[in-house]
């Protein structure tokens, strides 16, 4: 059913159940917003955004007001942007005015709006409740003295992701966000996967920057100083330079990483294909050869494999003991590269470019994370940190020349850089298990049922007459829905739904980390998705892990095959039940 009404004297046509707020801007019409975002539902708790109903003559809030039929709605009359300035001022004077020191400083939606309202004065007095910034979790800050009780953060980490670190506490002026029982993160539910600081309108929730700990290392000549960037990397970060959502600047990261004085550029895609050749391995190993428990479960997202500690831990014997991608081009820099180069891996320091804030967290979750006998990775950058350097070093990203990263832990397959998006690691890895099983190359690779934003993907896989049942979950609510249908089985003792299932903690995957952009949406996870997988087709003689003749070279001369004793040795890790909250 269409509705019919206006909105600045302007005839609209939409669906029934659109918001005023969506049919506004249908129109080209923007409703100043600072708690609505496009992944949540509208909570209404700014004020912002109200309107005026001519016909009642009464102020209405747009984003969760449905627009009727006959409607008359004003936007922006000078009666309602007196009401927005009133409404502004009263979050002002409650809101810590240190914008330099801030870690969302230019990045700021409350900032910007002050700016777009001129206020340089307020009529109230500022009250301001001195509280302690948590720095716990070492991987994302929690400055609550800043938060502007929109609730985008309490909706994301309980509604989304299921994970209940934050929630308001106390009533009134008093009102304030910190875990329940006003404990640390560090002591709550948390998993540090960053969903909270990429949803945040202000500087009350953000990553931990480590940039001074890469740039002292960089001016340190006792340091050979290596990097590594994720998939998720090149198809995101020229976003902080104004490019096109999805513009890959794989080559230019290269060229900039190494200009900044990195001795070794490395890409993360290279681990991903060794990942993938050892979990397709332990995959072929159960489901061909019953090695073991089905179904295998992935475990390259260390959000996850936290809440998988914390929550699920009673179905460890189905994860794969695979390190990710970060970890495994990590030790083999310390290792293989190190041997190779004639280095000595107690100079080496490596930085890892991700996407994620709980990457922060996995360099140090255990002692399989030292293999090499030194830290797989030292230090773990987002891509906000990156951006900050790059404009530091006065790169000009979308003019710079392409540069080569070193071939050694480089070169990667279209397999390998698919990892960053959500169905990217099974698609990665049916097809290195379908050469496994068959010992012939899959005619099409494109594996399109584990594709897409479906929170859920369930799919039956065809290798040869035999079927692979597959599952896909990304965001931790949609975990939960797949992981409780394993363990109905195994309670149960009904048929197992799946052979093979795949998580990520974030919504889209790693193209939805919480450590990119402060901007989010699944129009630019989309667009970052497209930005990978036109690189994979691109790749057209390298699609499939296998195929990568440095990786064949590296098991060849160095790991002797995938599954091997010294393979598990540096590539491998153990698990253990964590308690939900830290004792």
């Amino acid at each position: 059913m269409m509705i019919n009404a206006k909105i600045n004297n302007m005839e609209i046509e939409v669906p029934q159940g659109t918001s005023i707020l969506e049919a506004a801007k249908d129109i080209g019409v923007k409703i100043p917003v600072l708690c609505k975002h496009p992944d949540l539902p509208s909570s209404s708790a700014c004020g912002i955004c109200i309107v005026k109903d001519k016909k009642y003559n009464k102020m209405i809030r747009s984003c969760c007001t449905e627009l009727e039929e006959g409607m008359d709605i004003e936007t922006h009359t000078p009666e309602i942007i007196k009401v927005r300035r009133s409404v502004l001022e009263l979050i002002l004077s409650a809101h810590p005015n240190s914008c330099l020191d801030c870690g969302k400083n230019r990045n700021c939606e409350l900032q910007t709006m002050a700016s777009e309202f001129a206020m340089r004065s307020s009529r109230f007095d500022t009250v301001i409740k001195n509280k302690e910034i948590d720095y716990s979790t070492g991987s994302i800050v929690l400055d609550a003295e800043k938060c502007i009780k929109c609730g985008r953060c309490i909706e994301v980490c309980q509604q989304r992701q299921d994970v209940w670190a934050l929630s308001f506490l106390d009533r009134g002026i008093h009102t304030r966000i910190a875990p329940a029982g006003d404990i640390s993160l560090a002591e709550s539910p948390c998993v540090r996967c960053g969903q909270c600081s990429a949803h945040c309108p202000v500087g009350a929730i953000y990553e931990l920057d480590e940039t001074k700990i890469v740039l002292d290392a960089l001016m340190d000549e006792d340091k050979y100083c290596v990097v590594q960037i994720a998939p998720a990397v090149r198809v995101s970060v020229g976003e902080a330079f104004g490019m096109p959502l999805g513009s890959n600047l794989t080559g230019q990261l290269y060229y900039a990483l190494r200009n900044m004085g990195f001795k070794g550029v490395f890409d993360t895609a290279f681990g991903a294909d060794v990942t993938i050749m050892e979990e397709a391995t332990e995959f072929v190993n159960r489901f061909v050869k019953g090695k073991g428990k089905l179904p295998l479960i992935t475990t390259c997202c260390p959000s996850w494999v936290d809440f998988m500690e914390k929550r699920h831990s009673d179905l460890i014997p189905h994860f794969s003991s695979c390190k990710s991608p970060m970890a495994i081009t990590g030790v083999l820099s310390k290792t293989y590269y190190a041997e190779k180069m004639g280095i000595d891996p107690s100079k080496i320091f490596m930085v890892a470019i991700m996407p994620c804030t709980s990457k922060k967290f996995e360099i140090k979750r255990s002692k399989e994370m030292y293999a090499s006998g030194y830290p797989d990775v030292d230090v773990s950058l987002t891509v906000r940190e990156l951006a900050r350097m790059l404009k530091q070093s006065g790169f000009d990203m979308p003019n710079l020349p392409k540069g080569k990263a070193d071939n050694i832990l480089g070169k990667y397959s279209g397999a390998g850089v698919i990892f960053g998006s959500t169905g990217g690691v099974m698609e990665a890895a049916l097809r290195t298990a379908y050469h496994m099983i068959t010992n012939e190359t899959l005619e099409n690779v494109d594996i399109t049922p584990v594709r897409g934003f479906a929170g859920v993907k369930e799919s039956m896989i065809n290798i040869k007459g035999t079927i692979v049942r597959t599952a896909v979950a990304h965001g931790l609510n949609n975990v939960n829905i797949v992981i409780e249908r394993v363990r109905e089985a195994l309670e149960k003792g009904k048929e197992m739904p799946y052979d093979f299932i795949e998580i990520m903690a974030c919504p889209g995957g790693c193209i939805g980390g919480g450590g990119l952009g402060y901007k989010i949406s699944n129009k630019i996870r989309r667009e970052r998705l497209r930005g990978l997988y036109r690189e994979d087709e691109a790749i057209k003689h390298m699609r499939c892990s296998y195929e990568n003749p440095f990786i064949q070279e590296l098991y060849s001369v160095f790991l002797d095959s995938p599954g091997s004793l010294k393979a598990h040795e540096l590539l491998h890790t153990k698990y253990k039940a964590r308690s939900e909250y830290k004792k």
